[in-house]
């Protein structure tokens, strides 16, 4: 898969120094991922969830979350962003 707009994982790793290993783990496995549907996704990330158009991730246990826009066809991952827990859970990401 190719991951577009990687540089929001540093930038959410420089915000909030914890993220920098779990984010780094999830990148290598996406990239090298042949993903074709969210099963596929769920065979290495089980508790990736689809919000509308979004496949969300759990990062570093539940603290964050890492939303994303899968394209499968295209392989393109597309990355929006990296709230907290608490962040997503007030559903400000969306607008």
């Amino acid at each position: 898969m190719h991951v577009i707009t990687r540089r929001k994982l540093p930038e959410a790793a420089e915000k909030h120094r914890d993220l920098d290993a779990p984010l780094d783990v999830w990148y290598r496995i996406a990239k090298k991922a042949e993903w074709k549907s969210l099963t596929d996704v769920r065979q290495v990330f089980p508790t990736a969830d689809v919000v509308e158009e979004f496949t969300v991730f759990k990062i570093k246990g539940n603290a964050y979350r890492l939303i994303t826009e899968i394209n499968y066809q295209t392989r393109r991952i597309f990355l929006r962003h990296v709230p907290t827990h608490a962040e997503y859970s007030i559903e400000g990401w969306r607008r």
